[in-house]
């Protein structure tokens, strides 16, 4: 199927099986006039990167996992298993920072709503 084809059935842009063929997370044969063509395989490739991207993995990341399914192996199982389980922990450390930096701006607005109020009433 051509790549018009694939981006309707996947739900997703041109533009997007694009960036997947340059980041290596999808590949495609060429026509004698330089049309990409891809399989049926290729609508549930799309659909499992949209979950990961989904699930907050770079292209990168994404790159790392496909030994999984591209050519399934214990080994390939654990080590997919071990860089998702870094992701998640990458992925805990930033929500705690982030809850922390939310903490920080509640203080600071406790404390411009005293120096507001406490204006008003020498005022």
């Amino acid at each position: 199927m051509r790549i018009g084809d694939l981006a309707a059935r996947a739900g997703v842009s041109v533009r997007s099986l694009r960036y997947y063929e340059e980041q290596g997370l999808l590949s495609s044969t060429r026509s004698a006039g330089g049309q990409r063509h891809y399989t049926e395989d290729d609508v549930e490739r799309v659909a499992f990167v949209q979950r990961l991207y989904a699930a907050g993995l770079s292209s990168r990341t994404i790159t790392e996992l496909l030994p999984c399914i591209d050519s399934p192996s214990d080994e390939n199982s654990d080590a997919a298993m071990e860089r998702m389980a870094r992701e998640r922990d990458r992925l805990s450390d930033h929500i705690q920072e982030l809850l922390r930096t939310r903490d920080a701006l509640d203080l600071l607005m406790v404390a411009a709503r005293a120096h507001r109020d406490a204006s008003r009433v020498s005022a």
